[in-house]
């Protein structure tokens, strides 16, 4: 079966593989130079696991009205009449309640737990080496209100399975010994030991080797157009290098698969949440992080890689605007020069940007779509890298055990939302 993937960031490439691993003939067509070049380039660094959680929670829309007065608010929106802005965030607010939110939540955690697993035995096979920790993920506290709000997620976290610590504020100090002068200012933690950290960007030039290595084409430098149909299949795509053809398609360009496949008449409800991170060296292995640190007042992570610290976060509604304004970076600057000042150098940051996929429930589209030879694979939001694995071996389940009808694949993983049912949001 030869099949075609559009879009060679991590969600792509990790399907490419999987594919190519099933015995499928797979071709990955992107218009960067080589993999991992947009959203998966300099992501939070972070394999959370125990902290996939959707955005849409209960209080989200008071925070929010809340977070527009102030400075360092994790949530930025940007003026706009952009209908997709609005259909999109009608749709979020819709799934800011606790039943939906627990039934979200839990389809996270079940692909991303799924994940891990296949990352795991992936490791265990090729070694890959992208500077990857497994010391967990630690969320701070700095109120006890925040404290307390938590108690909703341990619940959910104990029906999945997923270890985890609450902790106090000494043992969180403990745990991350590079936060002592932070004593007194934090309520307490959630230690998350299963979480891992890494660089995205690594692993992805990693794994496109090993793919070509195995056999996997890659069409780099290429505009992908359009799809055409013949019937009730694609036919073939057009791309700037001309058209391919193949039996399957796979469409994963994360926030761009929207419009692409607005074309032919699919309506991916994925709107584009813009995110920050700086990456910076290390001048003090005393005051630096030994993991991840996410502050949950600025939901901003620090991550640890072997030299370097990547601090990401923020979620700006801003459609497809790439700039980076210093007033958004400001606080990564202030997060990062709180938690750990005597640990970094501020004036070596690097700055990114990138657009992060988000569905309205948080929750992924994976699989079959209305026409008969195409899928998805996307809508990952911020958790692109920890659900990569896991998605792509579930996304080749579908295409290679067609036998399958699609009600009992969904039974079967329940992990995510297919395009159907989001007609019922």
């Amino acid at each position: 079966m030869k099949v075609i993937v559009l879009g060679s960031g991590v969600i792509g490439l990790t399907s490419a593989w999987y594919l190519q691993q099933s015995g499928c003939d797979v071709t990955v067509i992107d218009r960067q130079s080589r993999s991992a070049q947009e959203t998966s380039f300099a992501n939070a660094g972070q394999i959370s696991y125990g902290y996939s959680s959707p955005w849409a929670a209960p209080g989200i829309p008071l925070k929010a009205l809340k977070w527009l007065m102030e400075k360092h608010a994790p949530l930025k929106i940007k003026p706009s009449l952009d209908p997709d802005l609005f259909k999109w965030s009608t749709k979020m607010l819709s799934q800011c309640n606790l039943d939906r939110y627990r039934i979200n939540k839990s389809r996270m955690l079940k692909i991303s737990l799924h994940s891990r697993e296949c990352l795991e035995k992936l490791n265990k096979k090729y070694q890959i080496n992208y500077q990857g920790r497994s010391k967990g993920t630690l969320q701070i506290f700095r109120s006890e209100k925040q404290l307390k709000a938590v108690e909703k997620d341990t619940l959910l976290l104990d029906e999945s399975g997923t270890r985890y610590q609450l902790l106090n504020s000494a043992e969180c100090l403990k745990q991350e010994p590079g936060l002592t002068h932070m004593q007194g200012k934090l309520a307490g933690g959630l230690y998350l030991p299963d979480d891992q950290t890494g660089d995205c960007h690594l692993f992805c030039q990693q794994l496109q080797a090993l793919a070509q290595k195995a056999g996997v084409s890659f069409i780099f430098d290429t505009e992908i157009h359009k799809l055409n149909l013949k019937g009730q299949q694609i036919d073939n795509i057009e791309t700037s290098q001309g058209r391919f053809t193949a039996d399957k398609f796979v469409v994963a360009l994360g926030s761009y698969s929207k419009h692409f496949l607005k074309q032919i008449g699919i309506d991916l409800p994925i709107y584009p949440v813009k995110g920050y991170s700086l990456t910076l060296p290390i001048i003090n292995e005393a005051h630096a992080p030994n993991s991840t640190i996410m502050d949950e007042s600025h939901k901003v992570a620090v991550t640890r890689f072997n030299n370097r610290i990547r601090v990401a976060g923020t979620a700006e509604l801003a459609g497809f605007d790439s700039s980076l304004p210093n007033k958004r970076l400001s606080t990564l600057n202030h997060v990062v020069s709180n938690l750990f000042p005597h640990g970094t150098e501020l004036s070596k940051a690097e700055y990114w940007t990138g657009l992060r996929p988000m569905t309205p429930d948080g929750t992924p589209i994976i699989g079959r779509t209305p026409v008969k030879n195409l899928y998805t694979n996307t809508g990952h939001g911020t958790l692109g890298w920890t659900m990569a694995c896991g998605s792509a071996d579930i996304l080749t389940q579908i295409i290679t055990q067609p036998s399958i009808k699609q009600h009992e694949q969904l039974s079967l993983h329940r992990y995510t939302t297919d395009i159907n049912e989001y007609s019922h949001i």
